[in-house]
C-alpha cells in the first residue's frame, strides 16, 4: 500500500517524481503530495486530496523546484484522505520531511509521548509521528537520528527522509515493506517499485530490513542498523520501460489480459524445457513430505485452491491443504520439517504471506515461493522460489500474474506426481504437451470477444452475480467472482454448485445472472441440474465451459471453450471472466485499474 520515490541529482526533481507517481498511482489512490528541498533553504511542500491529476493541478500553480524531493501516493490507514493527512510530512520546526509506507503499530504511544513535551501534530496518521519524533531527536546527525527513531518503531515501514542540514543527501530506510534504489548517469532514487525509476534506470539494489541507504547525486552508501557500512549487489531489470506502459489499449488491464499467451508461453518455457524454474522443480526432495500447505491472500489463494485439486488428484498426497495467509499466520498451523509450504504473491511483499513464510520456517518447514518480483522479501527468504513471467502488473485487479502462477502449479504438481510414481511417464509427457497448448489456445479466446462484451453491456444492471460450478470449476469460479466485485463493485458470490440447495438458492430471483462453469466431463450432468434449478426461478444463466457445446436460448447462454484436459481449464475459464468482468466494468465507466479502496501491493495488515 501507498507509494513513494525520492531522487537526488542534476536535473529539477519535480518532473521526475510527479512522473514516478504516476507508475506508482496503483499502489494508492486517496492522496499525493511532493515535498522539494528549494534554492530558500526551506522544503516546498505541496499537498492534495484526490488523484494524482488534482496534484498535478496544484503544482501548476507553484514555482517548485530543486535537486532533491521526496513525494507519495497515499492508501489512507490512520486518518481520512486530506490535503492535511496526505505524505510528505514535516517535523514541526520544518527541519526533516518524511514519506511513510506501512504502519506503525506504536504510534499512539509515541504521539502521547511527544504530544507530553509540546509538540503539536497537524495530522490524524501514524506517519507524522515518524518526521515529529525524527525532529525531537535530532542533535546535527541525521544518520544517528534516523537509527534512534528506527529503533523506536514497532511494525512496518519504508521511509524516505531529507533534512535541511543536508541538502545533497537522501536517506532511505525498510522493514517489512519493499524499497529500491536506483542509480543513473543524472542522479539517484528510492521508490516502492521498479515501474517508478525505469524510465531513467535499469540498475537497482534491493534495501533489506532495517539497511540504511544514503544517496548522493553520484553515490550511492549503504550501512546497517550499527552504522556499520554494507555492500549490496547492484541488479540490471530486464523489464522494457514501455513494458510498464498501455501501449495504445485504454486501461492495463485489458493490456494485461491480452498479454497472456505470451507470458503463458514464456512462463511454460521456463518451467518445463530449460531455465532456472526447471532448475528448481528438479531441485526439491519432494519424497521427504508428507503434507502440502499451499498459502496466500486475494487471487493468489484461488490459484491455490484450484491448485489443490490438481495436486490431490495427481499426486494422491495424504495432505493437501489450502489456508488464507491472514488465518494461518495466527492459527498455529500442524506443521513439521515434513511439510512443504507453498507461498503465492505476486509482488513477494504481500505482509500476511510473509508473516505465515516466517511462521512456517520457524517450525522448520520448508518454504517454496511463485513470485513475480525479483528481490521481493518473499523470494529472497524463501527456501526455494519460482518466478512467473509475467513482468510489471500495473491493473490492481491481477491478471496475467494470477494465470503464470496457475501454470507454474500445474507444472510443480506434474513433476511431483511423476517423481512420486504416482503418474506413467506417457502420461507425464502427455499432461506436459496439453500445458504447452495452453498460450495458443488463450490466444484463441482473446480473438472472439464479441460475445462476452455484448453479454457484459447486458449485465450492468445486475445487484448480484453468483458464480457456480463443481471440483476445480468451483475453485475457479472463486477467481471469477472476485474479479468481478473488484472492479465492478456488483456484489458477487461463488458457490459449489452442490450447496445452491442449502440457503443459497434463496437469493435467485427474476433476472438474476448466473455464471455457470462447465469444464469436466463426469459432472457435466450434475451442474446442468444446478442451472435447470436457478432458470426455474427466473435466473438468468451464462454457461462457460467446453462440456458440451449446447445452443443459446433466451434464459441460457453459453460461452464455448478449446477442448482441454479439465485439470488445465481454469486457465481458459478464467480469462473468459475475466473479459467479463473488465467489460462490465467499463461499461459502468468505472476506474478499472484503480479499483475504490484497492491497492495492487497489500504490504499491511
Amino acid at each position: 500500500m501507498c507509494g513513494i520515490i525520492g531522487y537526488v541529482g542534476n536535473e529539477n526533481a519535480v518532473p521526475i517524481i510527479v512522473d514516478g507517481l504516476k507508475k506508482l498511482e496503483y499502489r494508492g489512490y486517496d492522496s499525493a503530495g511532493i515535498a522539494v528541498y528549494g534554492e530558500s533553504g526551506l522544503f516546498d511542500v505541496v499537498k492534495q486530496k484526490g488523484r494524482l491529476a488534482a496534484l498535478e493541478d496544484k503544482l501548476s500553480g507553484f514555482a517548485v523546484k530543486g535537486i532533491m524531493g521526496i513525494g507519495h501516493t497515499r492508501w489512507a490507514t490512520h486518518g481520512e484522505p486530506s490535503d492535511a493527512n496526505s505524505h510528505p510530512h514535516l517535523g514541526t520546526g520544518g527541519k526533516i520531511a518524511v514519506v511513510h509506507n506501512g504502519i506503525i503499530e506504536n504510534y499512539k504511544q509515541l504521539k502521547e509521548y511527544l504530544l507530553k513535551k509540546g509538540i503539536c501534530f497537524a495530522s490524524q496518521t501514524d506517519s507524522e509521528v515518524i518526521a515529529q519524533l525524527a525532529e525531537y531527536y535530532y542533535n546535527g546527525d541525521i544518520m544517528e537520528t534516523i537509527i534512534k527513531v528506527a529503533n523506536r518503531l514497532e511494525g512496518s515501514y519504508a521511509l524516505g527522509i531529507m533534512c535541511t542540514d543536508d541538502p545533497d543527501r537522501l536517506i532511505a530506510i525498510k522493514k517489512d515493506n519493499p524499497l529500491i534504489i536506483g542509480v543513473s548517469e543524472h542522479g539517484s532514487f528510492i521508490a516502492s517499485d521498479v515501474p517508478a525509476v525505469l524510465k531513467h534506470t535499469n540498475r537497482v539494489y534491493y534495501l533489506g530490513d532495517k539497511e540504511i541507504a544514503v544517496l548522493k547525486k553520484d553515490s550511492v552508501s549503504f550501512y546497517n542498523i550499527d552504522r556499520e557500512p554494507i555492500e549490496k549487489t547492484l541488479e540490471r531489470i530486464t523489464w522494457s520501460a514501455g513494458s510498464a506502459e498501455k501501449g495504445g489499449y485504454e486501461h492495463f488491464m485489458l493490456k494485461e489480459i491480452m498479454e497472456q499467451p505470451k507470458v503463458l508461453r514464456d512462463t511454460i518455457a521456463s518451467a518445463l524445457n530449460s531455465g532456472e524454474n526447471k532448475t528448481v522443480i528438479d531441485k526439491l526432495e519432494i519424497e521427504r513430505y508428507n503434507k502440502i500447505v499451499i498459502t496466500a491472500c486475494g487471487s493468489a489463494y484461488n490459484a491455490g485452491f484450484a491448485a489443490k485439486y490438481i495436486f490431490e488428484r495427481l499426486c494422491r498426497f495424504p495432505s493437501v491443504e489450502v489456508e488464507l495467509a491472514s488465518e494461518f499466520r495466527y492459527k498455529d498451523a500442524v506443521i513439521d520439517s515434513k511439510t512443504l509450504v507453498i507461498l503465492i504473491s505476486q509482488s513477494g511483499e504481500t505482509a500476511d504471506t510473509i508473516a505465515a513464510m516466517r511462521e512456517a520456517k520457524s517450525k522448520g518447514s520448508d518454504t517454496l515461493s511463485i513470485v513475480n518480483v525479483v528481490g521481493s522479501t518473499i523470494a529472497k527468504e524463501a527456501d526455494y522460489c519460482l518466478f512467473t513471467a509475467a513482468g510489471p502488473e500495473i491493473a490492481v485487479a491481477t491478471t496475467k500474474a494470477f494465470s503464470t502462477q496457475l501454470v507454474l502449479l500445474y507444472i510443480l504438481a506434474i513433476r511431483f506426481a511423476a517423481r512420486l510414481g504416482r503418474i506413467t511417464p506417457e502420461y507425464e509427457r502427455e499432461l506436459s504437451h496439453q500445458i504447452t497448448t495452453l498460450p495458443d489456445k488463450a490466444a484463441q479466446i482473446l480473438e472472439q470477444i464479441d460475445f462476452i462484451q455484448k453479454y457484459a453491456s447486458e449485465s450492468v444492471g445486475s445487484k448480484s452475480i453468483f458464480f457456480i460450478g463443481r471440483n476445480i470449476d468451483y475453485a475457479i469460479a472463486l477467481e471469477g467472482s472476485l474479479k468481478l466485485k473488484e472492479i465492478s463493485y456488483i456484489h458477487s458470490e461463488a458457490y459449489a454448485g452442490g450447496e445452491l440447495k442449502h440457503g443459497t438458492i434463496s437469493l435467485i430471483e427474476e433476472e438474476t445472472l448466473v455464471v455457470a462453469l462447465s469444464n469436466c466431463p463426469s459432472l457435466y450432468g450434475k451442474i446442468m441440474s444446478n442451472i435447470e434449478q436457478v432458470i426455474s426461478r427466473g435466473a438468468k444463466v451464462l454457461m462457460i465451459g467446453n462440456q458440451p457445446k449446447i445452443k443459446s436460448d433466451g434464459k441460457l447462454s453459453h460461452i464455448p471453450l478449446p477442448e482441454i484436459c479439465e485439470l488445465f481449464s481454469p486457465s481458459l475459464s478464467v480469462i473468459v471472466m475475466q473479459l467479463f468482468s473488465y467489460y462490465t466494468a467499463a461499461n459502468k465507466g468505472l476506474d478499472i485499474d484503480k479499483p475504490r479502496n484497492l491497492a495492487k501491493s497489500v504490504t499491511v495488515e
